[in-house]
């Protein structure tokens, strides 16, 4: 037998008690709602515009992948495989899927399988949705969004150091200066070798302090005790600040890949932090690791992080191929600005056209189709309504200018150009032929920006 709400939809009634019950979003996943929407469509244009200046590409990658991927990418014994990952059975086939945690395994797992280094490295970048399952809070949440840069292919410091200055450069194109800029961390990992022997001294280390463990260092031990060093627990602080250092443990070949990513940094005057306890939450990383971190958010303070992780292409079968990269959270990046630099959002309409009598909508709409062809956005009333009514919308609407067509402006080949705002001196009304309207209408919105510029 059919559930009463199936019958009721197949005889045509309605359900009351579904019709009533509001329906809302998943917790930790938000709606980017049109009054917000202009400030992440400046900044992703701003972002985009700097990656491109240092010749990456954009690469798109589906929001879903094999489990697999992540496990063997992210590593087996992290936060994020161990308790964040939205995982299910695929109901056809019984694949496990996972909606992605993070995109760099995504992207090494496409330039794999379309062998995209066939002809020599790749600078690939991307923007899009992330999942994790945890606890929202502010600056993290359920579905994220961030920017990304992946180097495949190039091995030296050279472009460790670049990356690090293009991001450097993002925050000066985003109006995030001096002290409200993110701070640089950095930190080596060293190669394999090193971090086994590091390793090794961490499990004696914290073996000998035991007592001290919470349960969840207990269980990392002997897994990935280099997680144990990220942990917040206060009663177990002593024990990490008296933990090996990995930098005691670097070869001369990484600390000469240390040098050269600093010699860049100073070179080209940003101001860096060496953080020997610096070791990020994803397993792939070796040498070069950063993070660029602020205190105008509180816990949630990294805005953005990354490094080299030169096994991860081979790990995940491909030809072995060094690698680095970084991502960029844009809910923290879009949270900073608005704490310290927000910018000035150009209006997001710059005409509004108006018009009364059922002959002049006809003529209204030749003259925005007009003016859209010239480039310009613009918005026609739809219904009718009085002029004066038509008028406040379009005050309301933000734009720049309204076009007013009447039977009068109509009969006579017009319309009526009025600017909205009076910045800029530019109050006065005039009427133009239809033809000149779009014309005159730009070179009115160009006075204006010269004049506020």
């Amino acid at each position: 037998m059919l559930p009463v709400m199936c019958i009721n939809a197949l005889v045509g009634r309605p359900n009351t008690m579904a019709a009533q019950q509001k329906i809302v979003g998943v917790k930790g996943m938000n709606d980017l709602l049109p009054d917000q929407s202009g400030l992440w469509e400046w900044v992703e244009a701003r972002v985009s515009e700097v990656f491109r200046q240092y010749g990456y590409r954009a690469i798109r990658t589906p929001i879903l992948e094999p489990t697999a991927l992540f496990v063997r990418g992210i590593g087996e014994v992290t936060d994020i495989v161990e308790k964040e990952m939205y995982t299910f059975t695929d109901a056809l086939n019984g694949e496990q899927l996972t909606l992605r945690p993070e995109n760099t395994a995504a992207v090494v797992r496409s330039v794999i399988e379309h062998n995209l280094l066939y002809d020599g490295p790749k600078r690939l970048w991307y923007v899009g949705p992330m999942f994790r399952h945890e606890r929202p809070q502010r600056g993290r949440y359920r579905q994220f969004h961030q920017f990304g840069i992946e180097a495949l292919g190039m091995p030296g410091p050279d472009i460790d150091g670049e990356q690090l200055v293009m991001i450097h450069r993002l925050w000066q194109s985003l109006r995030i200066d001096g002290d409200q800029a993110p701070r640089l961390e950095l930190n080596s990992l060293g190669m394999l070798a090193e971090r086994q022997a590091h390793r090794k001294a961490l499990i004696e280390h914290f073996q000998s302090h035991a007592s001290i463990l919470d349960a969840d260092a207990q269980r990392r031990l002997l897994t990935n005790p280099l997680r144990i060093l990220d942990s917040k627990n206060p009663a177990m602080q002593p024990v990490i600040q008296s933990a090996p250092l990995l930098k005691d443990f670097l070869g001369d070949a990484s600390r000469a890949h240390l040098d050269a990513v600093v010699e860049t940094l100073e070179r080209h005057g940003i101001a860096y932090t060496m953080n020997p306890r610096l070791v990020r939450g994803l397993d792939y990383y070796n040498l070069t690791v950063f993070e660029w971190v602020t205190d105008r958010l509180g816990a949630q303070g990294t805005i953005c992080g990354g490094g080299r992780y030169d096994s991860l292409i081979e790990q995940m079968g491909g030809a072995p191929a060094p690698a680095c990269g970084f991502a960029i959270g844009v809910e923290r990046l879009i949270a900073l600005l608005q704490e310290v630099a927000a910018p000035e959002l150009p209006a997001a309409l710059d005409v509004y056209v108006v018009h009364w009598g059922e002959a002049s909508e006809r003529a209204a709409m030749q003259v925005a189709e007009q003016c859209r062809s010239a480039g310009l956005r613009v918005q026609m009333h739809c219904g009718e309504a009085s002029l004066k009514s038509q008028m406040k919308k379009a005050d309301q609407s933000g734009a720049q200018c309204a076009v007013l067509m009447g039977e009068d402006e109509r009969t006579q080949g017009v319309v009526t150009v009025k600017p909205l705002r009076a910045e800029g001196g530019l109050i006065q009304q005039d009427r133009v032929s239809m033809a000149d309207a779009a014309a005159v209408i730009c070179g009115l919105l160009k006075r204006r920006e010269n004049k506020d510029g």
